[in-house]
């Protein structure tokens, strides 16, 4: 088996951790551990290094940090079919299912194939000038469109399907998959969704609008985003993550991306213990700032 590993090197104990890991593959010939260059140089795992990792034909990845690292990994394999599993030394780890605590365990679960791997959608964004369109990336949790300066709303008009829907005067506008309904969107006033719904949902960012809400859509609905009345510079953020300039005269559209995110999950997980577990932990966290 061949196992991409990924390690955030931002994160304080990602170190550490990366040596557990590698010391607990180090036994098992069962597997063979690959690392980004990069990655490998900084960790002083040279060894194991590729320039290339997509040419490597790996099974699957492994990401050691936070949701974030997952979401970065996932937007990389995803287009070539390989799943991702987290080990998750952030705060909120709705997606990387590994605790710390539980690394061994988990692993030996992963060479013994005692795991299940959820298809989550995607979304695909792509910017349309002059009757040409052209790709600007791909997301797991959300596609958000924000003036890129101060602060200061921005005038969208939202098509579903080549149909006119709303006028938004509204600080921006998040385009969510199921799975990224836990992320931006619920800060901004979003539903919870659970991730197996094959839905879309979209949020305005502080509309101007009271009557405007978030609108849960079906996964196969185009979303055409046209800027309206706004001097400011407006960018694209692709799970908060890649940023995509939008000028004026262009146009943001935004679909189901042809092809999943695979995370890999354990039976011992529950989605609803998850959401409740950090959604508590959250809350309980900030209370005590």
């Amino acid at each position: 088996m061949k196992i991409g590993i990924f390690p955030n090197y931002k994160k304080k104990d990602s170190k550490v951790i990366l040596d557990k890991v590698m010391t607990f593959f180090s036994h098992k010939k069962a597997a063979k551990i690959i690392l980004p260059m990069d990655m490998a140089k900084k960790f002083h795992y040279e060894n194991f290094g590729m320039e290339n990792i997509l040419e490597a034909d790996l099974d699957l990845g492994i990401s050691i940090g936070g949701d974030g690292t997952l979401l970065g990994i996932c937007r990389l394999l995803a287009p070539h079919n390989i799943p991702v599993c987290g080990i998750n030394i952030g705060n909120l780890g709705f997606l990387a299912d590994i605790e710390t605590s539980e690394l061994e365990n988990k692993l030996t679960k992963i060479l013994c194939g005692k795991y299940n791997i959820e298809q989550r959608l995607m979304l695909a964004g792509y910017i349309k000038k002059r009757g040409k369109i052209t790709l600007a990336g791909y997301a797991v949790n959300d596609v958000v469109l924000t003036s890129a300066g101060v602060a200061r709303m921005v005038g969208l008009e939202l098509e579903l399907d080549a149909y006119k829907v709303a006028d938004y005067r509204a600080d921006g506008l998040i385009v969510s998959t199921a799975t990224g309904s836990t992320a931006y969107s619920l800060s901004a006033g979003g539903p919870i969704i659970n991730p197996k719904v094959k839905v879309l949902l979209v949020t305005p960012i502080c509309p101007h609008t009271f009557y405007v809400r978030p609108m849960i859509i079906n996964e196969t609905e185009k979303i055409n985003i046209k800027i309206k009345d706004t001097s400011q510079k407006v960018i694209l953020t692709f799970d908060g993550q890649d940023v995509y300039p939008i000028d004026q005269d262009e146009q943001v559209l935004i679909c189901k991306a042809p092809f999943f995110a695979k995370i890999i999950k354990f039976d011992d997980k529950n989605y609803y213990k998850i959401l409740l577990n950090k959604l508590v932990w959250s809350n309980s966290n900030a209370d005590s700032k």
